[in-house]
């Protein structure tokens, strides 16, 4: 008979080291529930690296020159990642019908046409690619010089994102008339023709790197759904923050459905839409700048 060899346990002080420096990193929190969650997922890098246990692992994550390579697997490892196109429906008929008549003609006033929203969180991309649909089909950005830019820390998921070629699982909520105008069929699949994906940058981002959200630069909307989950309270409030700062005056910030900034941050105002309740980066006299 043969004994398998055993599995290696996380200790609590293993468990709070490496917690810790994932936190530092991304701002992903992980409470004394998770520990069994965390030990699980990680306990494949320790043969990989031909580690003995935790504790040498914590120090690979602090020390090793392969360090920065390791945490982005880490982001591939501990993030979950589950979306689909035209998601959070009545979201996105406040966007198309409310928000961005509203910006757009604030913008015209000002001889302004550009028009700029960021996906925070993107994952394999859908939602940037369900925003772009949206535009196009508006009709009216004709000669709008208009950037989608979608952004997630994980590697994996961008590749996918950036292929933008997808399976049936992502056309859950998706009417066929969409379909058939924007992708073409690919072996079972359906990619993303060039019109939709020439209004959408995919890159890579950890929101906690506050210099990589500068280069970002202004933006109009910013959707950041069901990501915020995944923090502590301090790292909400850091990410929000930036938010605020990166949003043009009398801009939207889109949550998830089951998101909100209370006990967050007081700097945004709540909108009662009539398809949504979103909040708004306010304006000195009301009007969007």
């Amino acid at each position: 008979m043969f004994c398998s060899e055993p599995e290696v346990v996380m200790t609590d002080e293993e468990f709070r080291l490496i917690r810790d420096i994932i936190y530092s990193h991304c701002g992903l929190f992980f409470d004394s529930d998770t520990k069994y969650l965390l030990e699980k997922r990680l306990a494949k890098r320790l043969p990989l690296h031909q580690l003995k246990g935790f504790k040498e692992y914590y120090h690979f994550l602090k020390y090793e020159r392969r360090k920065d390579q390791e945490m982005s697997e880490l982001m591939d490892i501990l993030t979950t990642n589950e979306t689909y196109f035209f998601r959070e429906a009545f979201q996105l008929k406040a966007l198309t019908e409310e928000i961005i008549p509203e910006v757009k003609a604030a913008k015209e006033k000002k001889g302004e046409r550009t028009f700029r929203i960021w996906s925070a969180g993107c994952s394999t991309g859908e939602e940037p690619y369900t925003i772009a649909m949206l535009m196009l089909e508006m009709g009216c950005f004709h000669d709008w010089r208009v950037e989608i830019i979608g952004t997630d820390i994980s590697h994996r998921v961008l590749q996918h994102s950036r292929k933008a070629v997808y399976r049936n699982s992502s056309f859950r909520t998706t009417e066929e008339h969409y379909k058939q105008r924007f992708f073409q069929e690919q072996d079972d699949n359906f990619k993303i023709n060039d019109e939709v994906r020439e209004l959408v940058t995919i890159s890579h981002l950890n929101l906690f790197d506050q210099n990589r959200l500068a280069l970002l630069g202004k933006m109009d909307v910013i959707f950041c759904r069901n990501v915020i989950i995944y923090f502590d309270q301090a790292a909400k409030k850091k990410i929000i923050e930036s938010f605020y700062k990166m949003l043009n005056e009398g801009g939207y910030l889109l949550l998830g459905h089951s998101e909100s900034l209370m006990n967050i941050s007081t700097a945004f105002a709540l909108k009662h839409l009539k398809n949504d309740m979103v909040y708004q980066k306010p304006c000195p006299a009301g009007g969007i700048s």
